[in-house]
């Protein structure tokens, strides 16, 4: 099953913001994505009928395995991209804006392949 862009997003969200809060839930969403409430409640119904993410009773959002894994995957193409393109030149801001535009387009494959490359120009240079 192919996930779409926006619940990329929104699984990369909860990860980043479970890295510095103890308890995610629906609003910390809506505040970091600057996104409406209800928007964000209907992402979150989907989310978890599709196991990605589990909400308990007071609300707080974890991931699933299954949802940990997408997050993961962004999360790492992200800072990779981002940071590669500061390395470049690219101004920081624009750099995460291009970054998190690549994260969701690139396969699997030719992200392996460019991170493979990167690290064997940058190994080749020291």
């Amino acid at each position: 099953m192919e996930i779409r862009e926006s619940a990329e997003m929104y699984l990369e969200t909860i990860l980043i913001l479970s890295q510095n809060k103890v308890h995610v839930r629906s609003i910390d969403i809506v505040n970091k994505l600057e996104y409406k409430k209800s928007s964000v409640s209907i992402a979150m119904k989907n989310l978890r009928e599709e196991n990605y993410i589990n909400v308990d009773q007071e609300g707080y959002i974890t991931l699933t395995a299954k949802g940990k894994k997408i997050a993961d995957t962004i999360f790492e193409r992200h800072v990779f991209f981002a940071d590669w393109l500061k390395k470049l030149g690219v101004d920081a801001t624009i750099a995460l804006d291009d970054a998190c535009r690549i994260e969701h387009v690139i396969s699997a494959e030719s992200f392996s392949a460019i991170r493979e490359y990167v690290k064997n120009c940058l190994a080749n240079n020291n």
